[in-house]
């Protein structure tokens, strides 16, 4: 099973250790740097290069290539190994449940990575970190739900005279498919004020939660649109229209430039004032909703 994403707060987070690491090996490389500088200053020539020995650029592109090899061989296995390892020795550490979490999630080892991020949650007692767990948990839930769905809602599909096209259409939606994802990323913007992290991570939740609650409503919305058009008359197409007007005004009230929403909500008024008509894939009328006039 393939992963849900690439997070780009995978392994961001670190712990005090971590970074207090991170700062010694900051002020060591600091002081090369220094050292170096001395050495520029005493007036000392540079050794002159060797026939045949690269220029500068030459070591740069090596580097270069170098650095893309790594990319390429990174294992996330070992990775996750190793954040089983950071785990055993600092058992009460959420960071390190959280990053297994993440690094599962990628994996596809949905499960698993739900239990790390619950796990992390419990341990996070000052709530310094739940902002970035609650938004994991909610795209864990997000990513199943765009797995589960079979759904084809085109921007310039949804109108009065929509055709029908099997298997292109849903035929129910259940709202806590939708609702429960939702409440994590709410959850996470309600903690967004304790978070204590990086500039990179804070700016990074800060602009992507809303913007996940957005596309959940839009997501919610365009299928409740798809389930009124389906070929069967169930009885309550003005209804699900009617509410995912609803979640597409709060998909706008965080973005209001939301292209796509701005535009199904033109084509659901208009189909709840002038009604609209479903046809089969032979071109026929299969069903006529009335509008309200």
């Amino acid at each position: 099973m393939g992963g849900r994403r690439n997070s780009p707060l995978l392994c961001l987070i670190m712990s005090e250790d971590e970074k207090e690491l991170d700062s010694d090996s900051e002020e060591s490389n600091s002081g090369k740097e220094e050292l170096s500088s001395e050495e520029v200053a005493s007036g000392e020539p540079d050794a002159p290069l060797e026939a045949g020995e690269p220029e500068d650029s030459e070591f740069e592109e090596e580097e270069e290539e170098e650095e893309e090899e790594e990319e390429v061989e990174f294992d996330l296995e070992a990775q996750i190994e190793e954040f089983r390892h950071q785990i055993e020795e600092d058992p009460d550490n959420c960071v390190h449940h959280y990053n297994l979490g993440e690094a599962l999630a990628e994996l596809g080892q949905l499960e698993e990575a739900q239990e790390a991020f619950e796990q992390a949650l419990l341990l996070d007692e000052n709530q310094a970190f739940s902002a970035i767990i609650h938004f994991g948990i909610g795209n864990l839930y997000y990513h199943q739900l765009m797995s589960g769905i079979q759904s084809t809602v085109v921007k310039s599909s949804v109108g009065l005279h929509s055709q029908h096209r099997a298997g292109n259409t849903i035929s129910s939606v259940n709202d806590d498919d939708y609702s429960i994802p939702l409440r994590e990323f709410e959850a996470a913007m309600q903690d967004i004020p304790s978070l204590q992290a990086d500039e990179e991570i804070m700016e990074y939740i800060s602009q992507n939660v809303p913007q996940q609650i957005a596309t959940v409503y839009y997501k919610w919305a365009s299928d409740l649109f798809d389930k009124a058009r389906q070929i069967d008359n169930y009885g309550d197409e003005v209804k699900d229209i009617k509410q995912g007007l609803r979640h597409l005004k709060k998909t706008i009230g965080i973005d209001p430039n939301h292209s796509q929403a701005n535009l199904m909500v033109k084509y659901g008024k208009k189909m709840l004032q002038e009604g609209f008509s479903i046809y089969d894939e032979y071109g026929f009328v299969a069903k006529e909703i009335q509008g309200t006039g």
